[in-house]
């Protein structure tokens, strides 16, 4: 609330509207905005739009969605060094989406990115004490042990960039393919895309960005969405596309 008041009061509305529209006595917003002014914000706060009192929103809101969604499906946010760490561990057969990964963390929040190379996957993560600010899912224990939610404001940033949410997601844990199916004798060769998550809660959340998309899905298993139909499978290609 203290961050709303002077927020409104950077934007040059005065003490009194400012106390009128978020119900709060005068004195108490003259504290907060002339009394005591707002502290100098030094480090990674500087870029944390949650943090600051003069910007509601990410700067850039499709890098946002798409590292939500890189981070609920392969991402993992470290919270018990003395700094928290953002994690995303990328295949090395997609050189492109480790690239893109490392664009969208510096794009949000990150100063520096670093590459660990592991068996068969590189970690790219980036530290900064604000990440848990724009990460609010992050807890102990697997995802889909615990309950994955979006906050009201992230659920604002998903339905506007619905497209480069669901591209996180099926750049993380999800494929574009040829499938190949016989009929009668005859064999047939189409593009599908599938999803993959043990997490009913992000399996939800990738439904529903579909939906708002008005792109046609099916669950084929329990922890398995499919898009298949042509049309379908032509808007998901206008967002996503194959991995690189």
């Amino acid at each position: 609330m203290r961050a709303r008041a002077r927020a409104l009061r950077a934007r040059g509305h005065d003490i009194r509207s400012v106390a009128r529209s978020l119900s709060l006595p005068y004195t108490t917003v003259w504290h907060w905005c002339v009394d005591r002014p707002e502290p100098a914000v030094f480090g990674s706060a500087v870029r944390c739009f949650r943090c600051r009192p003069d910007q509601d929103d990410p700067p850039d809101q499709a890098a946002y969605a798409y590292l939500l969604g890189l981070y609920l499906g392969d991402g993992h946010l470290v919270t018990t060094d003395r700094t928290p760490v953002l994690r995303i561990c990328c295949a090395d057969a997609w050189p492109n989406l480790i690239s893109q990964c490392d664009a969208a963390m510096r794009a949000v929040l990150a100063n520096k990115v670093q590459h660990i190379q592991k068996r068969g996957c590189v970690a790219v993560q980036s530290t900064a004490r604000h990440w848990p600010c724009l990460f609010p899912q992050h807890g102990p224990g697997r995802k889909h042990e615990r309950p994955i939610v979006l906050a009201e404001w992230q659920r604002t940033i998903v339905e506007a960039q619905a497209g480069d949410f669901l591209r996180g997601l099926f750049h993380s844990d999800g494929c574009r393919f040829a499938n190949q199916v016989t009929v009668r004798g005859r064999r047939y060769v189409y593009p599908r895309y599938m999803f993959h998550n043990e997490s009913t809660d992000i399996m939800g959340l990738c439904q529903w960005a579909l939906d708002l998309l008005g792109i046609a899905w099916r669950m084929n298993r329990r922890n398995s969405l499919s898009v298949a139909r042509r049309e379908a499978v032509a808007a998901l290609d206008r967002h996503v596309g194959p991995k690189s």
